[in-house]
């Protein structure tokens, strides 16, 4: 545990000196080869140190520097950076993917109350999504028990073919390809083209070949 003191008698003849802490109560005992100054010790100086006990001698100081002196003789254990935000997860994003999946269903439900898209998308699309959820599950289970993998080109397939809510939900519940920068970004690329797909379908080419 790292103390703060001051040098209340420095011996230079001898080498040796006392610190007083008021963390302790009496003089701390320090010599100059646990010194870690650039210049010698010198009264009224503020310093930091370790303190030990030594058996039947009282306190003892360990590692004295000063309030400059770069803490050498006890190294601190480096910080891990903080992980990046990732503007591109599902999860870290919950209402603009939630608003996003609802906007996708009503489009779908609109196209088919506008006799736009048949009635069995609804249910291909509930389909396809059960389809993916699994994909993901099975994909994590393989990765857990080191079994074979599906590959991430088929998982991308799922969410093109309009399973990408499906897959947004088992990145988030499933903690699975959530923190893959290269593939969230290839998994979003997914999701616009298939809404850019859908709402060209519905808005711009079914109408000119009903026009047709």
């Amino acid at each position: 545990m790292q103390k703060q003191g001051t040098i209340q008698r420095w011996d230079a003849t001898r080498g040796f000196g006392f610190i007083r802490s008021p963390q302790t109560p009496a003089d701390i005992f320090f010599h100059i080869k646990d010194y870690r100054g650039a210049a010698a010790p010198r009264e009224g100086e503020a310093v930091w140190f370790e303190e030990i006990t030594v058996s039947g001698k009282g306190p003892r100081a360990m590692a004295v520097r000063t309030a400059t002196t770069p803490a050498q003789a006890t190294p601190q254990r480096p910080r891990r950076p903080a992980p990046r935000p990732n503007v591109h997860r599902t999860d870290s994003n919950p209402a603009f993917f939630a608003l996003l999946t609802l906007g996708w269903i009503g489009l779908l439900a609109w196209g088919v109350w506008a006799q736009r898209l048949p009635l069995w998308t609804l249910g291909a699309a509930v389909a396809v999504n059960l389809a993916t959820f699994f994909a993901y599950w099975t994909d994590k289970h393989a990765a857990r028990t080191r079994q074979w993998r599906t590959k991430e080109d088929t998982l991308h397939l799922f969410s093109l073919l309009g399973g990408w809510p499906g897959a947004g939900v088992a990145q988030a519940i499933l903690r699975h390809k959530s923190s893959k920068a290269a593939f969230q970004a290839t998994y979003w690329v997914t999701v616009l083209t298939h809404c850019a797909a859908l709402a060209g379908w519905l808005f711009w080419l079914q109408p000119r070949m009903l026009l047709n």
